[in-house]
Formats: C-alpha cells, structure tokens, sequence
C-alpha cells in the first residue's frame, strides 16, 4: 500500500476524477445535457458561499463547503441515486459507507479520518453544518427542476405533495428563508403545469 502522503492525495484526486463521469438526473439549466455529480458538488460548494447568511442558525462555512464538495465522493463507486427512484435507503447507505471508507482511505491517515468524520456528519445530519450543507443538497436540484420546466419532476410523475414532502423537512430546518422561496416556486410550477396558459411572475428563476 502506498505510504507516500504526496502520492496518496495524487491517488484520491485521480479517482475522484470518475465523479465528472456520473450522471444525475437533474438538467443544466439550459437543458442541454443531464448534470454530473461533479458539477453538482461545485454547484452545492457555492450555494453554500453565498447563502450562509440564510443558514437557520450560525454555521462554520468552511465545513458546510468542505462537507458540499465531498458528499457525493461516494458515487465514484455507486452511482447517483435519485430522490425520486425508490430505492432502499438501508442498502443504499451500506454501499455509500463502503464506497466512503474505499475512497477516503486512499489518503493519508489523519486526512482519511477528517474527510471520512465530515462526511459521516452531512449523513447523519445533526449539526447545524450538517442541516444547511443538506439543504442546499435539496434546494439546487429543485431550483433546476423549477427552473427548467419541470426536470425530473416531470419524468418521474412527481407531485407537488411529494415534493413538499420530500425536500420540505430537510431545507426547511437548515434553510427556513429559502423553504419559503423554493416553496413557492413549486407550488406556482405545479399550477401552471396543471394549467398551461396561466403565467406568473412574482418569484420567477428564469
């Protein structure tokens, strides 16, 4: 096993590399393509940048940041799992912790154990750092489903009581001033949907 610290960071970043080779289900916003889980980390990263101040209570920045740009590390190994797919969340998280402590634990030992902790901590979500990096998580792909017609809503049949109930709790209790936003859009998106002809303007992402 290699014992180089220099080369073991190396190592990590090279395989982190396959993360720009996982396709989500979200689209980019000018709906050209599916986003990566890479693009989706740097993505969620800046959310956290520029919304701190919304946070619902005081966060250490540098941690939300450092949990955004590792979370989905994971899916190196085992893919993107939608919010929408229906999967087994025990068999789900019994893949992620393996793929977590195969890909951290290609760093050096005391780097292993801070990003390994970090990312134990956005899971389990009972930090204050870890409720707003999680919300975030939710709040940028509903922002795109939004923001583009509809998105994965619109494939996967998606109603707005599932989606009130699938991202509400989680951004809601890290981010209540942008639940009220991001609740709004959605509720003004599955009632122009229903009725095609009907616009809105008052909080419009286009």
């Amino acid at each position: 096993m290699q014992t180089n610290p220099l080369i073991q960071r190396l190592t990590f970043l090279s395989e982190i590399d396959r993360l720009k080779s996982v396709i989500r289900q979200s689209p980019i916003l000018d709906q050209s393509r599916k986003e990566n889980s890479a693009e989706h980390s740097w993505h969620v990263a800046m959310f956290a940048l520029l919304l701190q101040d919304y946070a619902s209570s005081s966060v250490n920045i540098e941690r939300v940041i450092k949990m955004l740009l590792i979370h989905d590390v994971v899916e190196v190994d085992v893919g993107d799992t939608p919010i929408h797919g229906g999967s087994s969340p025990d068999e789900q998280h019994y893949l992620e912790t393996q793929a977590a402590n195969r890909l951290f634990g290609l760093l050096p030992k005391e780097q292993a154990a801070e990003l390994l902790a970090l990312w134990h901590e956005f899971e389990e979500a009972q930090s204050e750092d870890a409720l707003f990096a999680k919300a975030l998580d939710r709040i940028q792909p509903l922002l795109a489903n939004v923001s583009t017609g509809g998105g994965t809503w619109t494939e996967s049949n998606v109603t707005l009581e599932q989606v009130l109930q699938r991202y509400g709790p989680t951004i809601e209790r890290g981010c209540p001033a942008l639940w009220s936003i991001c609740k709004q859009l959605s509720e003004e998106h599955f009632a122009i949907s229903k009725h095609p002809t009907t616009t809105t303007t008052s909080t419009s992402m286009k």
